[in-house]
């Protein structure tokens, strides 16, 4: 950490510099404005925090009271430039209802878009068209948390023509209990419970038909979700068998080399280094939380070739990438903004006051855009590890 603030304090004290001050014109764009139709909710309020500190939107909000109220919703979204739904189904079948005749553009947290072929399913990284299209859409359906991780790690494969379409694959998963909602949250927060619980027995989980869908994928895997007693969180497993599941494949690294090319560049998602030990808690096991509160998506492939075996996992936030983070992304690309801006609010607001202090004569009295842009720079130019995640 002392290295990193050493590292901070030069790079700061360089942006700064007289000779390198230049006035920007996205410090003086209008901020675009944002309506999110659920915020009391568990994602609606995470899309809120996330919003906060974010340098090009502001946030137009109802009275409490007219929250359930038709009329003051669709005024609330024909004011605004984007509207984020964090509301169930078929509240948020009637929100787009509700923006009929606007410019208003809609992401849907819910899962009532995410198959339909006149939304764009708000999965950046699924290919190398999906940015341009979510950019060039008014309509953009957030991925569920479950899909995400399950589709980032085989969708890649079977593009690259390494995993069946056919294949019937199994997936299993845990998930932090905030994926439940508050009713869940509060089983958990304030009364007794199991310490960990499997469920969704019926094989018939809402997150399958997107799986299937944008996995491209003949059926939907045979999904196994589960609940641990902590808040945030989550990891998806996918195992394969190399003679069942996949074409031409005989080694994880190939998996591994396929997902890392996929993925290159991305500002959101990383491959993890294979047989790195020190990636794994005292060497066994994978941390669900370790994540949290970013939009970061880590993806693993843990291989056992003299088996003919490997397993596919992905670590994220169930709140962030999982929801409210994809959300802020999705925003931001729709919205013509740099889709890390929210990232990088955030980090300025971690490193702000010790920025302060080590430079004080040339940061106090900065406007909060002069702030934001030095963030941004900052952040696009320290290079050694950790500092900017």
């Amino acid at each position: 950490m002392a290295r990193q603030l050493l590292c901070l304090a030069a790079a700061a004290s360089a942006l700064v510099a007289p000779s390198r001050r230049t006035t920007h014109a996205a410090t003086l764009r209008a901020k675009k404005t944002v309506f999110i139709d659920g915020e009391a909710g568990t994602t609606g309020l995470q899309v809120l925090d996330r919003l906060a500190t974010h340098p090009g939107i502001e946030v137009l909000s109802i009275d409490p009271s007219k929250r359930k109220d038709a009329g003051a919703r669709k005024a609330a979204i024909a004011a605004a430039d984007a509207v984020v739904l964090c509301l169930p189904d078929d509240a948020a079948i009637e929100a787009v209802a509700l923006a009929e005749g606007t410019d208003t553009k809609i992401v849907d947290a819910s899962t009532a878009h995410r198959c339909d072929a006149s939304w764009v399913y708000g999965f950046p990284e699924l290919n190398g068209d999906q940015r341009a299209k979510i950019a060039a859409s008014s309509r953009c359906a957030n991925p569920g948390c479950y899909a995400t991780g399950f589709i980032a790690v085989t969708r890649p494969l079977v593009d690259a023509g390494l995993l069946k379409p056919e294949a019937r694959l199994a997936c299993s998963a845990v998930s932090g209990y905030s994926g439940g909602g508050k009713q869940l949250t509060a089983i958990f927060e304030e009364e007794a419970h199991e310490p960990w619980g499997a469920y969704g027995w019926n094989l018939d989980h809402k997150h399958l038909p997107e799986m299937a869908f944008h996995g491209k994928l003949a059926e939907p895997p045979v999904f196994m979700p589960a609940v641990g007693a902590f808040a945030q969180g989550m990891v998806i497993s996918v195992p394969l068998v190399y003679g069942r599941d996949c074409a031409g494949v005989s080694q994880g690294a190939q998996l591994h080399a396929a997902l890392t090319e996929h993925y290159a560049g991305s500002s959101f998602v990383k491959v993890m280094p294979q047989g790195d030990a020190s990636l794994l808690e005292r060497g066994a096991f994978l941390e669900p939380e370790a994540l949290n509160g970013s939009n970061d998506l880590e993806l693993f492939v843990f291989e056992n070739d003299a088996r003919g075996t490997a397993c596919l996992v992905a670590r994220l936030d169930n709140l962030g990438k999982g929801a409210s983070g994809a959300a802020v992304q999705n925003l931001n690309i729709m919205l013509g903004l740099d889709e890390t801006l929210a990232k990088k609010a955030r980090w300025l607001e971690r490193y702000k006051p010790a920025l302060l202090l080590m430079l004080p004569d040339e940061l106090n009295g900065k406007s909060d855009d002069e702030m934001t842009h030095l963030a941004s720079a900052l952040f696009d130019s320290l290079a050694f590890a950790g500092i900017n995640k």
